[in-house]
């Protein structure tokens, strides 16, 4: 049922054809529906006033004969009647079966019924005749099918007329039964003609409507096929184009249309790597004599105390530029990389958390700066996965550090999660927040929800867009959730190994947790953490195991870390 309902979407000519079909059903249908209604209406009407002027006359004559009976005696009567049967039977060009039946009952009758032709009464005459012909003096009639001498059941019409003169009072029925068998034969005749004229002209449909649909609906196909070639990439596929009319028009615009696209994304891809190699060269340059500046601009700044307090400030703010200057040229350089396809991950198994921990000890002066209380939530265990230490450790960095920024001193929580196939840390912060406008826009490169806003790290605005860069290279996700006014939230998704796909985020976005979960991280424990991180990574890149005396000695003190609602990194 699935594919029959995509093939039915999915292909116009099937449903042009099948809408033709059905519609010609229909039509023809209802065409036929009528014709046979009128031609069953005429050839029954021609008949019936050809029986029913015999079957009158029949009738009469039955009626007159009795009224005038010679003798009261039974033999007699009964020779009388048959006689009379007999009179009327050889009077008629029509076949018709005749028959003479009580309408009461009564017993001792003085004349027998009789019927011709092998009918059976009860089954011929209903209730509704026999009490129609009893009760009047018409002639009456009514459409009926009964089973002949040759044992097959045909339409027919049955006659009756009431008879009063018979002796010892009984009231008797004269009944005529013609058969309209032949008057069914034409029907049946003009139905199959008009049958045979419908399928004639069904197929006749369904043939100009597959040629309807070559015509037109196989040109379009065709430029549905060049169009996905184009948007894969093949830019010099065009469209055959036959003929002068309005298909072949079409034709000719589409590659019209196909060649502008082509010049323009030629151009735009020219452009975009003279830009890149504009970029990257303008980088590379810029690195010596910004080395050199960066130099100078650190010898000034650690003799600021010798110097008077205007050119103490000075120094103060080159030696922040400067610094600005290189993140700026870092990022750039990197998207340069990225641009180029010449990024590449160097991958090795790091424990998550740990690296979490280690970025959250840079991030806390920036913390205790802004009096933001920054927590961590841990659900689950085994946080190891194998990627980029160098990458992961710039993602989280830009993350918490973009959380701290804009969290105005509400509390920042770095949730972390695993699943058999992925690992997940959520930066959650209860700031300004996000406009769903900004959310679709905030991995975009230079861009920033609010340009004019003071910002005391970063700047460039390439953060996320790199963050998303060395993300993709991991084949994991990083994905944006913000509202006015109850903050921003960033999921980033990795899964364990490059070689297997992970199959869902093990948490949600924003994700969910309860208040008792946060866990107040003290500077012993972020110290004593990244210490052991750092030289699990050293031994995992010497491919040396690492002593279990080595891990008691790093691993932070029991009771070192303690659950505080109102703390943060200290």
């Amino acid at each position: 049922m699935l594919n029959l309902h995509r093939l039915w979407t999915r292909s116009l000519r099937l449903r042009a054809v099948l809408l033709t079909g059905l519609f010609t059903l229909l039509g023809t249908g209802l065409v036929a529906s009528f014709l046979i209604s009128q031609v069953t209406d005429g050839f029954f009407q021609e008949r019936f006033e050809q029986v029913e002027t015999e079957a009158t006359s029949g009738l009469g004559y039955v009626r007159s004969s009795l009224d005038t009976l010679p003798s009261t005696e039974t033999t007699a009567v009964n020779d009388y009647v048959t006689s009379t049967f007999s009179d009327i039977s050889g009077a008629t060009s029509l076949p018709r079966e005749t028959m003479l039946v009580p309408l009461e009952d009564a017993e001792n009758l003085a004349v027998q019924p009789r019927a011709t032709g092998g009918v059976e009464p009860d089954e011929v005459i209903t209730d509704e005749m026999r009490d129609a012909v009893l009760g009047g003096q018409e002639q009456y009639w009514q459409s009926i099918s009964y089973v002949n001498e040759n044992g097959d059941t045909v339409p027919g019409v049955i006659f009756g007329l009431r008879i009063t003169s018979l002796p010892q009072g009984s009231t008797y029925g004269t009944f005529f039964i013609y058969d309209f068998s032949s008057v069914q034969e034409n029907i049946d005749f003009v139905f199959r003609i008009l049958m045979i004229g419908v399928g004639i002209l069904l197929v006749l449909n369904i043939a100009i409507a597959l040629w309807l649909a070559r015509t037109v609906v196989r040109p379009v196909s065709q430029a549905a096929e060049v169009s996905e070639r184009i948007a894969d990439g093949q830019l010099d596929q065009r469209l055959a184009v036959v003929g002068e009319d309005e298909i072949a028009r079409l034709g000719q615009s589409f590659n019209r249309m196909a060649s502008n696209l082509q010049d323009q994304i030629v151009q735009l891809a020219n452009l975009s790597k003279m830009q890149q190699r504009f970029v990257s060269d303008v980088s590379h340059e810029l690195r010596t004599p910004l080395t050199t500046i960066g130099m100078a601009a650190s010898m000034l700044h650690e003799s600021r105390e010798d110097f008077d307090p205007m050119t103490q400030r000075t120094s103060e703010l080159l030696h922040h530029q400067v610094e600005r200057f290189e993140g700026l040229l870092a990022d750039l350089l990197e998207m340069s990389r990225f641009d180029a396809g010449a990024a590449e991950l160097s991958l090795n198994e790091v424990d998550l958390l740990g690296l979490t921990k280690e970025v959250l000890l840079t991030a806390k002066p920036l913390a205790d700066q802004s009096e933001t209380p920054v927590y961590l939530v841990v659900q689950g265990e085994d946080f190891r996965a194998e990627v980029d230490h160098r990458r992961i450790d710039r993602i989280l960095r830009n993350l918490i550090n973009n959380a701290i920024e804009h969290s105005e001193g509400r509390p920042v929580d770095i949730v972390i999660a695993a699943s058999p196939t992925a690992v997940g840390v959520a930066v959650r912060d209860y700031g300004v927040g996000m406009t769903s406008e900004e959310v679709s826009r905030v991995f975009d490169r230079f861009w920033r929800a609010d340009p004019a806003r003071a910002r005391t790290t970063g700047g460039s605005g390439l953060g996320l867009a790199i963050a998303t860069e060395d993300t993709r290279l991991h084949s994991g996700s990083l994905d944006a959730w913000g509202q006015k006014g109850q903050g921003s939230c960033f999921r980033l998704v990795l899964p364990r190994s490059q070689e297997a796909p992970y199959r869902a985020a093990p948490l949600a976005l924003p994700p969910s947790y309860a208040t008792h979960e946060r866990q107040s991280v003290e500077d012993r424990d972020l110290i004593s953490a990244a210490a052991a991180h750092e030289r699990v990574h050293e031994q995992a890149l010497n491919d040396q195991p690492l002593s279990a005396a080595a891990r008691a000695e790093d691993a932070p003190e029991p009771g070192a870390a303690e659950d505080d609602d109102e703390g943060g990194v200290r």
